[in-house]
């Protein structure tokens, strides 16, 4: 059977995985663009843009893992758009015509609509499911290879603690964000179905690696 991944995913120190106060101009809250710099400056990051260059090293060959192998990405409404998005019919996410997910990519909401056909092979389908109802309609889309869940931090916390997650790559950035939405609340003793690596950078994070054992 196919993995369920999640990939650099970033949380602050006190595990705060987005900040307050989200908006169309803040799509990360007052945490701004604070949790992610340590990606900017990567080849991954700048190939993804469309941008030369780049640096090698530790972040970039852990950025580097995002895609290789994925067939299918499910997301939280929170990740597809800001607050309130859902009564916009024309937001089609943050991304631009050519979304950098180039796979079926299923967004949980409350308020379905129907699915959008964008760029480069990402369509969004957008559904009213449970954690293991949409597990079960990204892997049929998929076919035999893996699942992301590309986040936010309510949509991976509820995936964690549903059993649901084998391999799972977070950044653990060198900022206090003091509110937000956490990631690991809830989830006391999770360590103990996991084996768990750590890295560190010279840019300040440590990539933390979890995997589900016995896989």
């Amino acid at each position: 059977m196919s993995l369920v991944r999640v990939h650099n995913f970033s949380i602050s120190l006190d595990g705060f995985g987005t900040g307050e106060g989200l908006s169309r101009d803040a799509p990360f809250g007052h945490a701004g663009e604070r949790l992610h710099e340590w990606m900017f400056t990567t080849r991954f990051w700048h190939e993804m843009t469309g941008r030369p260059g780049g640096t090698g090293g530790v972040d970039d060959a852990f950025a580097q893992q995002f895609t290789p192998g994925i067939g299918a990405e499910i997301m939280g409404a929170g990740k597809f758009g800001p607050p309130g998005w859902h009564g916009d019919p024309e937001w089609k996410g943050w991304w631009g015509p050519d979304p950098p997910f180039h796979t079926p990519t299923f967004v949980l909401t409350h308020h379905p609509r129907p699915s959008i056909e964008m760029e480069g092979g990402t369509t969004f389908h957008f559904l009213d499911a449970s954690p293991a109802e949409a597990l079960a309609a990204a892997r049929e889309a998929a076919g035999d290879q893996d699942v992301r869940i590309g986040g936010g931090p309510t949509v991976i916390r509820d995936f964690l603690a549903d059993g649901l997650v084998d391999r799972m790559h977070v950044v653990v950035a060198p900022i206090l964000l003091g509110r937000g939405v956490r990631l690991w609340d809830g989830l006391e003793g999770i360590e103990k179905d996991y084996a768990l690596e750590a890295a560190s950078s010279p840019s300040g994070v440590t990539h933390m690696t979890l995997t589900r054992t016995g896989i």
